[in-house]
């Protein structure tokens, strides 16, 4: 069913002001951020994502529960103002957000802390007087001492209790649950029990336990949102990286301040020592000396002169430097990287999905159990005592640990690949990772330096390499780029060349069709044995050229094989190259297994053989001919280094451009499967040995509220540990 404007409150006036908050996503659809700080399980998830599902528009919509955050994509029939009431109808709070701005002050954080306090008071002063009681008080300090409790914990409860009051009511206002309903229904029963017994005079009140009971409850969550916050430390540091604004030069020579949001491509920026790019931008005028270590991970000051690019997030560490804006700030470096992190709490894994389900479905379970404990302790006791026990299954059982147990592994693991320089664009990768069964390396600027030299031209024309060049300048291929380095300074321009993805570019000139590329591409014989590289150069069809190039492999090629043979992942090389080139390689990296000469198709097919052998497969590339292969494994990765073609088409980015990334990075994937493990099995025992207890009257309120908030915490911290763990690639195993 679609939702119709009609059936929402007249709120079209807000269009035009929501407007500002829409940007691109990384996939370059529509997207705009509502913040919905009440949603906590994946109860919330659901009412959320199903609410807006109905709205006409609306493509896709996915809650992050650590950030409290829903991003919406949506097409350009969708009204704006329609999205704000679908998310109320759910149930929720919700007010739009800059996705980009994960520094601001955390709101919730603040109510958590102040209702901490207001029932820690509560519940410390009332438990004087539960004292008094306990020692064997006289009737009428008793009632004076329930009555004074009442007065303090009546207002106590209202107050601190709002964060769980506030979340079930709104769930309950449109028919559905969460695991706040649980929480507010013990609370307000305990303390209606007690005022109840303080009214008829009676002798047991129970308001040091409902506020004790709220203190803890409060102490898990806030404990729970503050251990959440350290998970997402590596995005918020660097949403912290990212300046206001800059100083932007005006073409009649005055300048002034200009706002992040408000940069627009072609704009002239100035930049003073000490402050860093704000968006991907190129060097104008003098070369300037920037610190590239988010980008590279290394410390080394590095020159950047006129004309090449400097990502957003560089740090300017000379005088004064002019850019030119090449993005806007949504599509720059720092928020790229901030939506990659995002996706890794977004994505609905295999065991999320497990989770989730379960989560759904036991609220109403509980809900039975709970009043079928009621029933029971009726006939066996007294309502009293029913309806404590009651109250104790409703809350030890809250499914908190349970909703936290793969997300929370998530966050920590995708921190620690940015700490490490490797960023995850999609969240899912990270369990396909722990299952990978061989790795395919690509060789020219994956395995090797990516920097080939020309060694020799062999050809009876004169202006053989500037020809070359001619067509070399339209292809970004690491070889074409050497050609195009040699030819300089006998330049005949740039071909309007149309390129081949494995086999070469060709271009048209004076009713000459010229070719560079394989020799399959140019009508050439490969008849040489040597170990160089090699690039054809045909005119109408005929060879009349071939150029010769030695690249070196990367300095840690070798390392990076020997450390995932030892974790027991074979690898293999694909390449394109000749095979005498490829098996050079492979013999001096030590590699057992290669296959040369393939063309983009042939490494589609080499990648589906693979599977077939060895399970899940992960190709490592960088060149547009690797985008099929890499699309087509289930998991890939591409150096910093790689052409655009090459990291849109990768799951991970190693930004620092070390391939000892990739064992750890595997090696990080299978620990945080072994803690998602971990803590859904815990989640489960946890419940399936304490449900029993409760209903079974071993359980007080109070405890309950304790071993829940525990529970919260022991998932949390459990995944923690991913931050603390040592892995080692170039040891046997990893060291703990």
């Amino acid at each position: 069913m679609t939702l119709e404007l009609t059936d929402l409150p007249d709120e079209l006036s807000k269009h035009n002001e929501l407007s500002e908050y829409v940007e691109r996503g990384p996939d370059g659809a529509r997207q705009i951020c509502f913040a919905v700080p009440d949603a906590y399980c994946a109860t919330c998830i659901e009412a959320i994502e199903s609410g807006l599902g109905k709205v006409e528009g609306v493509s896709n919509a996915r809650v992050n529960l650590s950030q409290r955050r829903v991003v919406i994509q949506h097409d350009e029939s969708l009204d704006l103002a329609a999205l704000g009431p679908a998310i109320s109808l759910s149930g929720y709070r919700n007010f739009p957000v800059d996705p980009a701005d994960l520094s601001s002050k955390d709101k919730t954080m603040a109510e958590l802390v102040r209702s901490l306090a207001v029932a820690g008071f509560a519940a410390g002063n009332i438990m004087l007087f539960s004292v008094s009681v306990w020692s064997g008080a006289d009737e009428a300090t008793r009632d004076l001492f329930h009555w004074l409790s009442a007065l303090i914990a009546l207002p106590a409860v209202a107050y601190a209790g709002r964060p769980f009051f506030r979340s079930a009511f709104a769930a309950l206002r449109v028919g559905r649950t969460n695991m706040d309903v649980p929480i507010a229904i013990g609370i307000a029963a305990t303390t209606t029990l007690s005022l109840f017994e303080t009214i008829v005079g009676g002798s047991h009140a129970y308001f040091d336990a409902s506020t004790m009971l709220l203190f803890f409850l409060l102490a898990g969550r806030t404990l729970d949102h503050m251990m959440r916050a350290r998970a997402r430390g590596a995005v918020e540091n660097l949403a912290r990286l990212q300046p206001r604004g800059a100083v932007q030069l005006h073409a009649d020579g005055t300048s002034s301040f200009v706002r992040l949001a408000a940069i627009e491509p072609g704009m002239h920026l100035q930049l003073r020592a000490g402050e860093r790019v704000p968006v991907d931008s190129v060097v104008v005028g003098e070369a300037g000396e920037f610190d590239l270590a988010l980008v590279s991970g290394e410390s080394q000051p590095v020159t950047i002169g006129a004309g090449a690019s400097v990502p957003a997030g560089a740090a300017n560490l000379g005088g004064v430097v002019q850019l030119e804006a090449m993005r806007a700030s949504a599509d720059s470096f720092l928020s790229r990287m901030a939506s990659m992190m995002g996706a890794a709490e977004e994505v609905r894994t295999r065991y999320r999905r497990i989770a989730d389900r379960v989560s759904r479905h036991y609220a109403p379970v509980i809900h039975l159990t709970a009043a079928a404990t009621f029933v029971l302790w009726v006939v066996l006791a007294n309502p009293h005592t029913a309806l404590l026990h009651a109250v104790a299954v409703l809350i030890i059982t809250c499914p908190c640990a349970l909703a936290l147990a793969v997300p929370i592994v998530h966050v920590v693991a995708a921190g620690r690949l940015f700490e490490r320089g490797i960023l995850l664009r999609d969240g899912a990768a990270l369990e396909r990772l722990a299952k990978v069964g061989v790795v395919a390396f690509d060789k020219t600027g994956t395995l090797t330096e990516g920097k080939p030299q020309l060694v020799g031209v062999d050809s009876d024309m004169q202006d053989a390499l500037a020809r070359a060049a001619w067509l070399a300048g339209a292809s970004s291929h690491p070889l074409s780029q050497a050609i195009v380095a040699a030819a300089a300074g006998n330049d005949l321009g740039m071909a309007m060349a149309r390129e081949t993805a494995g086999a070469g570019v060709e271009a048209e000139a004076d009713g000459i069709v010229w070719r560079l590329g394989n020799a399959a591409f140019c009508n050439g014989r490969d008849e040489f044995d040597d170990t160089q590289s090699r690039v054809w150069l045909s005119r109408n069809g005929e060879p009349v050229a071939t150029f010769r190039f030695s690249d070196r492999p990367r300095p840690d090629a070798a390392a990076t094989l020997q450390a995932l043979e030892r974790a027991r992942v074979p690898s293999t090389i694909l390449s394109g190259d000749r095979p005498h080139v490829v098996a050079a390689i492979a013999s001096e990296l030590g590699a057992s297994d290669f296959r040369a000469a393939l063309s983009p198709s042939d490494k589609l097919d080499a990648i589906a053989a693979l599977r077939a052998e060895r399970g899940t497969v992960l190709m490592v590339g960088d060149g547009i001919n690797d985008a099929p292969a890499m699309r087509a494994a289930d998991i890939s990765m591409a150096p910093g280094s790689a052409a655009d073609i090459g990291r849109a088409a990768a799951d991970l980015v190693l930004t620092r451009d070390r391939l000892d990334d990739v064992p750890f990075a595997i090696a990080l994937a299978r620990r945080a499967e072994v803690l998602v493990r971990e803590n859904l099995i815990f989640s489960v025992l946890y419940n399936v040995v304490v449900l029993p207890l409760a209903i079974a009257g071993y359980v007080t309120p109070l405890i309950a509220a304790i071993a829940m908030s525990t529970s919260s915490l022991v998932v949390v911290l459990n995944a923690m540990r991913l931050r603390f763990y040592k892995f080692d690639t170039t040891n046997e195993g990893a060291s703990r």
